[in-house]
């Protein structure tokens, strides 16, 4: 068994955002919906390693929206400098970033940000270990 992807909330019409985060600032790849689901509004995202892909977020509308201020996809990188440029371009993108709960997560560094919406992502690196 593996994960396919992770689906967080969107208010209708925030597409242009959405690809702003998840695209521009974070860097992942959108990839066009089924037309089965095109209609329902939303955006799809991935990260390829090589030719696989090895992250996928989904953002699906929900009416009335209201963000996930706990829940979250946590996303794991390979090491703490691009960790640290990867914070850095989401706040220079003008989102916020959280550096607060950097070494609370035995074993990782992480930091916290909140895409357009409101919605919570986390991103750490094994360190330390």
């Amino acid at each position: 068994m593996r994960l396919h992807h992770v689906q967080v909330s969107m208010p209708r019409g925030g597409e242009e955002l959405a690809r702003r985060f998840y695209a521009d600032a974070i860097g992942l790849t959108e990839v066009a919906k089924p037309p089965s689901l095109a209609g329902r509004g939303g955006c799809w995202f991935r990260w390829y390693s090589g030719e696989t892909v090895t992250a996928e977020i989904h953002l699906g509308v929900d009416d009335p929206f209201v963000p996930a201020m706990k829940a979250h996809p946590a996303l794991v990188m390979d090491d703490v400098a691009k960790l640290d440029e990867l914070a850095a371009r989401i706040a220079e993108a003008g989102f916020e970033v959280s550096h607060a709960e950097r070494g609370t997560f035995e074993g990782y560094l992480r930091f916290h940000a909140r895409d357009g919406f409101g919605n919570r992502l986390e991103v750490l690196v094994p360190h330390g270990q």
